[in-house]
C-alpha cells in the first residue's frame, strides 16, 4: 500500500538539509529502484523553485510499503531525523485516485 510521509523542518534547516542530503537522497534513491517511490521532494519555505538561502520547511514523500508499521520504520531512521532536520514526521496510508 502507498503511505504518505510528512516532514516538517526545524527552523533554518537548510545547514543540516546540506550535511545530511547525499545519506537521505541515497535512501530515497533505493525505493525509486525497487519501483516503491510515487513521489518525493521538499516543500520551499517560498513560493520558488529555487529558494535559496530561504530553504525549505518540510518534505514529502509517497512511496509503498508493506504496513503502516514498516513505513514508520523507514521514516523513523531517515538521515534527516538523525541530523536534526525534521521536528515531525507523520505517516499515513494514502490511496492514489488519479492520474
Amino acid at each position: 500500500m502507498w503511505y504518505v510521509v510528512y516532514s516538517q523542518d526545524v527552523e533554518n534547516s537548510l545547514p543540516l538539509r546540506k550535511k545530511a542530503r547525499s545519506a537521505h537522497l541515497a535512501r530515497l534513491q533505493q525505493l525509486n529502484d525497487e519501483g516503491r517511490l510515487l513521489v518525493a521532494g521538499p516543500c520551499p519555505a517560498i513560493d520558488s523553485a529555487d529558494p535559496g538561502e530561504a530553504g525549505f520547511t518540510g518534505s514529502v514523500v509517497i512511496a509503498d510499503f508493506p504496513s503502516l508499521v514498516d513505513a514508520q520504520a523507514w521514516a523513523d531512521t531517515d538521515p534527516y531525523i538523525d541530523g536534526g532536520v525534521y521536528q515531525q514526521v507523520t505517516v499515513k496510508p494514502y490511496i492514489k485516485v488519479l492520474p
